[in-house]
């Protein structure tokens, strides 16, 4: 195969991401491979072809059924809300297409099991974005871990913190509907951290805990307009608020380290605060997205005068993964770039025939750490992570 040929459905904030990712991808890597952006799909005809357009997709559907089934697709890319992630990735797979989808994987564990088992029965590649993964300074991080740098993982701490609900004005969204989106801050950014944190030190949670709050109940009907906190008139009406606002759970892991786990979309002062901290017996790292150029390393066998976080710039072509395709040292890259670095993983995979990680399998895991934490929420006591294989 000299070409991938790439369907997507969705193509809203993601789709913008996803598809920049594929058109970077060939112009700063060489994987082997061509990506061919053959199809993007949309329920408004005209919005989607405009998008089309813009990016550079070769034609539109208005149907993901259609899309899926076209012999003219190789892989379908879901960038849709998560309650049509499995429908899509089922018959995506069932098409013998390789499947591409956003996290959360799935609204629930049962969800992402039946994804897990259609792409094996059909014996096709599968990924599920965890565009984090491939920032270089989390690859040095992991890299760390791997060469025994930080000796024992003790402790593991992650937060992801947002702000763009706190307003009461923001409409109810599918992100606060959890028959569309499954949870809130939840799904929406544990999903990220706990993934995070299971790639960099190569440890499973295998107990949780978890409390979750909504702190606004209801918000006014209607779409979001003309900014965040801006609500089209909805005849003044409002509904439930239906997900969590705010998650804090704790872990404990496969090797007796400890975890904790902070995610929402109420922390004043933060827009995309993902952060994580790794505390082991030779050393620890500490990684915060908003400064995702850099990496701080502390090393316990440096002289007890000179002892302290070091920050390591993660931009020097040939010493961290994906950097030489970029710029010269100090030339920073920013939030777009992991999404092309995961397109080209991906390719490379097809190309080798070889499995791309996160597969769905891997995603799976992720996933029953989310559910163990929603049922403890629920539950209000500590409940063991499924293990999935």
């Amino acid at each position: 195969m000299h070409e991938l040929r790439v369907g997507m459905v969705g193509y809203k904030f993601m789709g913008k991401a996803h598809s920049n990712a594929w058109v970077r991808a060939n112009q700063f890597f060489d994987p082997g491979i061509k990506a061919v952006m053959r199809a993007v799909c949309g329920r408004d005809e005209g919005a989607a072809r405009a998008f089309a357009e813009n990016w550079g997709w070769q034609t539109v559907e208005t149907d993901w059924r259609r899309l899926v089934a076209r012999p003219d697709i190789d892989v379908v890319d879901i960038v849709t809300p998560n309650n049509l992630h499995p429908v899509i990735a089922i018959e995506a797979a069932k098409q013998g297409k390789h499947v591409l989808c956003e996290k959360p994987l799935a609204r629930s564990l049962a969800e992402a099991r039946k994804m897990l088992a259609a792409v094996r029965a059909a014996k096709v590649m599968s990924m599920a974005w965890q565009n984090y993964r491939r920032v270089p300074a989390v690859q040095l991080a992991r890299q760390l871990v791997e060469q025994g740098k930080l000796g024992r993982i003790f402790h593991v701490r992650a937060v992801y913190l947002q702000s763009w609900i706190i307003d009461p004005s923001v409409p109810l969204i599918w992100r606060l509907d959890a028959k569309v989106a499954g949870s809130g801050s939840h799904g929406d950014l544990n999903a990220h951290i706990i993934d995070t944190a299971r790639f960099i030190t190569g440890l499973e949670p295998v107990e949780v805990a978890a409390h979750m709050e909504t702190f606004i109940k209801e918000r006014p009907l209607g779409r979001m307009t003309g900014g965040l906190a801006t609500a089209r008139a909805g005849g003044g009406r409002k509904g439930k608020v239906t997900v969590d606002d705010a998650v804090i759970s704790l872990a404990r892991f496969s090797n007796g380290a400890v975890g904790t786990f902070e995610a929402t979309r109420f922390a004043s002062g933060h827009h995309n605060a993902l952060g994580i901290e790794v505390n082991g017996s030779k050393g620890a790292i500490m990684f915060e997205f908003e400064r995702m150029n850099e990496l701080k390393y502390f090393n316990s066998a440096d002289p007890p005068n000179v002892q302290g976080f070091r920050t390591i710039q993660a931009t020097v072509p040939g010493q961290h993964e994906y950097v030489s395709a970029w710029w010269p040292p100090g030339h920073v890259i920013g939030y777009e770039h992991p999404f092309v670095h995961q397109c080209v993983d991906f390719m490379k995979a097809v190309k080798a025939g070889k499995p791309a990680q996160p597969d769905f399998l891997d995603s799976t895991r992720n996933q029953a750490v989310l559910e163990a934490m929603s049922l403890s929420a629920k539950r209000h006591r500590w409940v063991s992570v499924p293990k999935i294989k």
